[in-house]
């Protein structure tokens, strides 16, 4: 792959800052070691920001140095959205922020983040001036170029697009086959600027091949007639792992930036050395011992075959933690890790212990981190649950603490 480069200072006419995390995070108060929290019971998140930013430098040293669109919907894939913007702003691989809310885009505005961001999420026609008052750059699919005309207009200055191509995964986008007019249309309005064109693949390598190919056809007609369309991207987290040289101009992953493989295949490879950058842990809140025949859970789910130590830990799917984890997943509790029995409840999760009383009260109980055995993969594999169960779904009440 030959030597790729691109001017920060002209990508979308906005410079990433590296910016100083704020006291708190998303609503919730930024915690380090120390003082009453320590003590409290309540299920909490570690965040590496560290991590984050070696997963961003892993990313490009694979893509030969393409600039990075980190996608950070859903709350940051759960470890929260100003933290993830703030540490991927910091890196030099990321050189724009993506979104699917608007809310997200208005609310890494107000923290202060001046990265590029692309709202790549539904909006309504009166929402796109306040979008291009705040430099939030929208994705579009559909005949809007009246609206975003006088959204220029009104702003004095030009409005910068992404045009989503539907090249077979059905979701939004325009159909490639009229992606080519519309985009002339956008391209031909005064005060509209085609940032770049994109499409999503189905994930089916085979058939992934024909929308690449409907796609790179589509760019080089409109490249041939004279029009810009910016910068080309397609490639997410698992395109990363099932494709070579695809990368076009600028690669868009979500997953593998927070360091977790999106499928317990791609482990293997060695064509990326992810570092997981979340880790979900509680504390001990109660333990017992069950004489042979006693039960735990709902359902008698669990019966103890002889006198057996079992730990409760105040942590459940409210939180994010999934019920399959009961089908097979294991906590580490000290040096130890403990298989989770029973089945998992709202606000709790029960681990047996063994014969002997190893776990007491108040001991740090880790569900997943970036150790080992540990690692959201791991807990993945060992219950049959998504690795991204593991992470969109953890509970916004959560408390993130910033490593």
């Amino acid at each position: 792959m030959g030597d790729w480069r691109l001017d920060r200072r002209s990508f979308f006419g906005l410079a990433a800052a590296a910016l100083t995390p704020p006291a708190g995070i998303d609503g919730a108060s930024q915690q380090v070691s120390g003082g009453a929290h320590d003590a409290s019971f309540d299920p909490w998140l570690e965040i590496r920001t560290d991590h984050l930013v070696q997963n961003a430098a892993e990313v490009a040293r694979f893509s030969d140095n393409r600039p990075i669109m980190a996608v950070i919907k859903n709350n940051g894939y759960g470890l929260g959205l100003v933290a993830t913007a703030q540490a991927f702003s910091r890196s030099n691989a990321v050189r724009a922020l993506a979104v699917v809310k608007l809310r997200e885009a208005l609310t890494l505005r107000e923290a202060g983040v001046t990265a590029p961001i692309l709202m790549m999420g539904p909006f309504d026609t009166r929402d796109v001036a306040e979008m291009h008052a705040h430099n939030i750059m929208p994705m579009v699919y559909t005949p809007i170029g009246d609206v975003l005309a006088r959204a220029a207009e009104g702003a004095l200055r030009p409005i910068t697009v992404h045009v989503k191509v539907d090249t077979g995964l059905g979701r939004v986008g325009v159909p490639y086959r009229d992606a080519a007019t519309l985009i002339r249309e956008l391209a031909s309005r005064k005060g509209i600027v085609i940032g770049g064109v994109m499409t999503t693949l189905s994930e089916d390598a085979a058939f992934d091949r024909e929308q690449l190919r409907r796609f790179v056809a589509l760019a080089s007609e409109l490249t041939k007639a004279g029009v810009d369309v910016g910068l080309r991207h397609a490639a997410s987290s698992y395109t990363l792992f099932q494709h070579d040289n695809v990368f076009f101009d600028m690669v868009r992953p979500g997953m593998v930036l927070y360091g977790i493989y999106p499928d317990a295949r791609f482990r293997g490879t060695k064509r990326l050395t992810l570092r997981p950058a979340v880790a979900l842990r509680t504390r001990v809140l109660y333990t017992k011992q069950l004489a042979a025949g006693e039960s735990a859970g709902y359902e008698r789910a669990y019966i103890a075959k002889g006198a057996t130590w079992i730990a409760t830990v105040p942590v459940g799917h409210a939180d994010g933690w999934p019920r399959a984890a009961a089908k097979g997943a294991k906590v580490r509790i000290g040096a130890r890790m403990y298989p989770v029995i029973a089945s998992v409840s709202a606000s709790h999760t029960i681990v047996e212990i063994g014969r002997e009383p190893t776990v007491r009260v108040g001991d740090i109980a880790t569900l997943f981190d970036w150790e080992e055995g540990s690692r959201p993969e791991d807990v993945a594999a060992s219950c049959g649950a998504s690795v991204y169960d593991l992470t969109m779904h953890l509970g916004g009440h959560l408390s993130r603490r910033l490593l």
